[in-house]
């Protein structure tokens, strides 16, 4: 199925510029496309739309020690909380927390890799930040795994 994520603002990378009443067209755990609302509603009339307050980029690698939860699974869940849908091999060093990052999609990366952006074809990684810097909603994979109510 064939979603479109919509926000204020989208930057195709953290550090470059914003694209006003962006969006990114996600198809099962791919980024389909990238552009304005308008331009992508025309492209793909059937898709569903979910519009977000904010700004959405791609997500974030966790580079730190997972939050402490009481379970490897919450910790995971805790990152992707934050926006973040891939975390350090160094700090996911026990086989519980590699399970759990599995079984939810969280990558687990050797050392920092490049700068995560949003390109077609490219893993459907998203995160949607209000102004204070809050995540609103991630996105791994594909699938809508954290929204704040």
């Amino acid at each position: 199925m064939l979603t479109i994520h919509a926000a204020d603002e989208v930057r195709q990378d953290w550090d470059g510029a914003a694209l006003e009443d962006g969006a990114v067209v996600v198809e099962g755990a791919r980024i389909a496309a990238v552009g304005t609302r308008a331009e992508l509603l025309e492209r793909f009339p059937g898709a569903r739309v979910r519009s977000w307050p904010g700004v959405l980029g791609p997500a974030r690698v966790h580079d730190g020690p997972l939050p402490d939860a009481p379970s490897p699974r919450e910790r995971v869940h805790a990152v992707l909380k934050l926006g973040a849908t891939a975390v350090l091999e160094r700090y996911a060093d026990s086989p519980g927390l590699r399970a759990a990052a599995e079984r939810n999609d969280v990558a687990v990366l050797r050392g920092p890799a490049r700068k995560p952006a949003l390109v077609e074809t490219g893993r459907a990684d998203l995160a949607v930040f209000d102004a204070s810097g809050a995540c609103i909603a991630t996105v791994c994979a594909g699938r809508l795994v954290h929204r704040r109510r």
